[in-house]
């Protein structure tokens, strides 16, 4: 189903809840709001494009481009692709587990929170791929995904609402389960919302808590994965301490990891110290939910009420048009 995009008169301002930001090969931004759409951004003009332009919902989970040079819209609706003139809907295929493959041109997609497993686009057929056809041994867990993450070896790691994490290596699915992946003891259920390999090796699972070196995660062994949990970062020695010791959103640049939790700013973790930056809309707190690194390696934020900012080298400052 394809749809032109008509765009109308260029939006002077974004919305202000922004949760997703990405630049594409021609250097072009896409910010994608929770509920306006995606808006376009070229350094000079800005477009705004919505379900009347074709997108399959005007709130959008994530972004992505293929080697064409096509953009990709996540929403909770299903996935949109943008050819540059004309949005089209990929009708998800249900797939038997021998479409589970491990391609390194194919795209992932979370799908929304509702269905189950995930989503592999070959560039002709978008899967939907059921983790439920794999023997696992956890109870009554909820498999919703919540992050995809390509590591090094472009093994494809997913982060579920409380089944822990789980390693597709292209041949199994194998899981890693531990107590602070899953439903805590107060009964919150915080989910993997982000998965990132250090400089280092080591997996970060959206929490500061651990970090786990993977020591093997082949077919052989059928649905684990062999690893070391070693202590993440020790809050009793910083001098700044997260409140709640988990992150929805991370990214590494050459010595540090940039952390974002919802209501706490931005937490820079170089090795050693860790270090808070607030980040403020006047006298509100803005609420992050997603940091992203861009093609020349800049920081930008997407927030749920005070729009994007970016990182100057020293401080997090607004993003103006």
């Amino acid at each position: 189903m394809g749809m032109a995009a008509n765009v109308g008169p260029a939006p002077s301002e974004m919305n202000k809840s922004i949760w997703v930001v990405y630049q594409d090969k021609k250097k072009n931004y896409w910010f994608g709001s929770n509920g306006n759409g995606a808006y376009c951004y070229d350094g000079k003009n800005l477009k705004q494009f919505t379900t009347n332009d074709g997108l399959h919902s005007d709130k959008i989970r994530g972004i992505q481009e293929d080697k064409s040079g096509n953009i990709y819209f996540d929403t909770p609706n299903g996935v949109s692709r943008f050819d540059g003139d004309k949005f089209t809907q990929l009708i998800p295929v249900r797939s038997e587990t021998n479409q589970w493959k491990l391609r390194s041109e194919d795209l992932w997609f979370k799908g929304n929170g509702e269905i189950t497993g995930a989503y592999r686009y070959d560039g002709n057929t978008l899967y939907h791929l059921d983790f439920s056809s794999f023997n696992s041994k956890w109870i009554d867990p909820d498999y919703a995904v919540y992050s995809i993450y390509k590591d090094k070896e472009e093994n494809i790691w997913f982060g579920t609402l409380s089944a822990g994490v789980c390693c597709f290596n292209g041949v199994t699915l194998n899981w890693i389960y531990e107590k602070e992946l899953s439903v805590l003891d107060d009964g919150r259920v915080p989910a993997v919302r982000n998965i990132l390999e250090d400089n280092d090796g080591f997996f970060w699972f959206s929490n500061i808590l651990s970090r786990y070196k993977i020591l093997s995660n082949d077919q052989k062994n059928q649905g684990t994965i062999e690893y070391e949990k070693v202590n993440g970062i020790e809050l009793s020695q910083q001098q700044v301490k997260m409140k709640l010791p988990y992150f929805n959103s991370a990214v590494i640049d050459n010595e540090n990891v940039w952390m974002t939790s919802y209501n706490e700013g931005v937490w820079k973790y170089d090795g050693k110290k860790l270090t808070n930056f607030q980040i403020k809309d006047g006298e509100v707190n803005a609420l992050i939910v997603s940091i992203y690194k861009d093609n020349a390696g800049v920081l930008w934020l997407g927030t749920d009420n005070s729009g994007v900012y970016t990182f100057n080298g020293r401080t997090f400052e607004k993003f103006k048009l």
